[in-house]
């Protein structure tokens, strides 16, 4: 009878590590746009609109970070 044994070795070599810093930070950018579009937006309404949607102004910097990086 035989026993067989298969070993797999991760190896993350450079081209590897570099496409995760690559994915790393364009995700990075990409949630920063989202960020500073949504504070954009915000800011924009007036603050009759911001109370109708119950968002006082001090708030903006706060639900933008949720809406970009999550709670």
């Amino acid at each position: 009878m035989a026993y067989v044994n298969t070993t797999r070795v991760a190896n993350n070599g450079l081209a590897d590590r570099v496409a995760t810093l690559v994915k790393s930070v364009k995700d990075g950018l990409q949630r920063r746009r989202i960020y500073s579009q949504t504070v954009r937006e915000l800011n924009a309404l007036t603050a009759r609109e911001l109370a109708d949607l119950g968002i006082h102004r001090s708030s903006i910097a706060r639900i933008a970070m949720e809406a970009a990086y999550g709670k």
